[in-house]
């Protein structure tokens, strides 16, 4: 996408969030003297490229794109572990998987902190919403929508209405509190929709809290909540209003979907009902930004939009994820919010690399909460505050697969590998180099080099890296000699 699209892109969002949105605004003197409130929206299997901001002509998201207008674009962030379970373990904690969650369907660890645990030390209400997935559930006893999560292994969260897994976005349950609190019950209607109604909710009473607080002459607590949604994670269905905006024939496919008929009939058949779902979800995202202005609480919530991993969509012949290419890896990370127009905020796109490790860090980073000395991650918050960095950034990105899943469509032997802020990839198996792409001149990874001894230099440079991450993680993998 050149300039003048992106440009073009982002004024229409910036024009759509406008209609959407009231002219509700408390002025950013009024907030000064209070602690920032942060919320977190994320999707599973959302891929970067997925984005009309990003270039993708399928997408349709103006509310994301107007985010990304108004603020920070980290546009290489990654899914070090690119499954839906280790990377929310990963999330939670700020903890490598092999620390963690290290595979599908395996559990937090008993007693390991979270980012909940921190904001809750800092005075900050904490929420959580939608799917969970680190509670060690395995759908081969029963389906996951009906476990319910021990209250003690619900990351701390001060509110928590959630669930273990569902792949049946029009059938979803969520559960919660405890005791004669308790409650399971089934969601009215598509789940994205019905999910954002909880959060919607959740920043209504916190924006009536804020506000009677302040009428008083004081400030309420202020608040960190997360919003975790299913799509457009398979199968790929959605309303109506939605789905019949979407022609399989009609779609986009990446320049390195391979022309062969079964991949390319598969790759357009799903992706229909995957953009269907990101425009869903684009949808609910513009009405929560909505109830944020509503509730008054628009200058002064940071909003950062993001996903687990991504989805292949028959890129290089495959499908879904656990892959270390770019389709597989590559998320959507934007900070964002109306708060970022002062105070000196940054807008724009970087390139710093952004783990998922880094998440947690990052997040409290922004409400000016130092990270607890338990994560492993970088707080990288400083490019959207405009403030010196807390401490040296990460050169590269480390990607693991710890233990496979033994799926169809999944890459079932265990890997490790790299990513570099410079544009290099490499990834192995054990004692066997597998894959080494230049993504400044190949971003979508048609030539590997890996076994070309023209690029053996630089070859053996990434090696050293990668030896490098596994030591300094604690991670057990022979990496290869050269």
């Amino acid at each position: 996408m050149n300039r003048r699209d992106f440009l073009g892109a982002s004024a229409a969002g910036g024009a759509a969030f406008a209609q959407q949105a009231p002219q509700v605004r408390r002025t950013p003197e009024a907030v000064s003297n209070e602690k920032p409130n942060i919320i977190w929206v994320f999707g599973d299997q959302h891929r970067a490229q997925a984005l009309s901001c990003a270039g993708d002509p399928n997408a349709r998201t103006p509310n994301i794109d107007n985010l990304a207008e108004l603020g920070v674009t980290f546009t290489n962030a990654v899914a070090g572990y690119p499954l839906c379970c280790p990377f929310r373990g990963s999330l939670l904690s700020g903890v490598y998987p092999h620390k963690a969650v290290p595979g599908h369907e395996y559990a937090m660890p008993d007693g390991q902190k979270t980012v909940a645990h921190a904001f809750n030390d800092a005075g900050y209400r904490t929420a959580y919403f939608g799917k969970w997935h680190v509670g060690g559930w395995h759908e081969r006893d029963g389906r996951a929508a009906m476990f319910i999560t021990d209250p003690a292994k619900r990351g701390g969260f001060e509110t928590w209405s959630g669930y273990e897994n569902n792949n049946s976005q029009w059938d979803s349950w969520v559960h919660g509190g405890q005791g004669k609190d308790a409650f399971h019950y089934r969601l009215p209607g598509f789940e994205t929709d019905a999910l954002s109604d909880l959060m919607i909710q959740y920043i209504k009473e916190r924006g009536q809290e804020q506000k009677q607080a302040r009428a008083k002459g004081g400030t309420a607590k202020p608040f960190f909540a997360a919003l975790s949604v299913q799509p457009p994670h398979d199968p790929y269905v959605a309303p109506e209003e939605f789905l019949t905006r979407y022609n399989p024939r009609q779609l986009h496919m990446r320049d390195n979907v391979p022309n062969i008929p079964r991949v390319q009939e598969k790759a357009r058949r799903e992706a229909a009902g995957y953009y269907a779902m990101i425009e869903n979800l684009d949808h609910n995202f513009g009405r929560i930004r909505k109830a944020l202005e509503e509730s008054g609480l628009g200058f002064n919530t940071h909003i950062v939009f993001f996903s687990d991993h991504g989805d292949m969509h028959g890129s290089q012949g495959m499908f879904r994820k656990t892959n270390p290419f770019e389709e597989s890896i590559r998320i959507p990370f934007i900070i964002g919010g109306e708060i970022p127009r002062y105070e000196g905020r940054k807008n724009g796109r970087f390139p710093a690399v952004l783990n998922h490790v880094d998440i947690a860090p990052t997040t409290l980073g922004l409400c000016g909460i130092k990270k607890p000395d338990w994560m492993q991650g970088s707080d990288l918050s400083h490019h959207r505050l405009n403030k010196p960095a807390a401490g040296p950034e990460p050169d590269s990105a480390y990607l693991q697969l710890v233990i496979p899943t033994g799926h169809p469509d999944s890459i079932n032997a265990a890997y490790r590998g790299l990513v570099t802020k410079d544009g290099w990839k490499y990834t192995c198996f054990e004692n066997r180099g597998w894959l080494m792409f230049n993504l400044n001149e190949d971003p979508l990874e048609q030539a590997n080099l890996a076994q070309n001894n023209l690029y053996r230099a630089e070859r053996k440079k990434l090696i050293a890296r990668l030896k490098q991450w596994v030591n300094d993680t604690g991670d057990k993998f022979d990496v290869p000699a050269e």
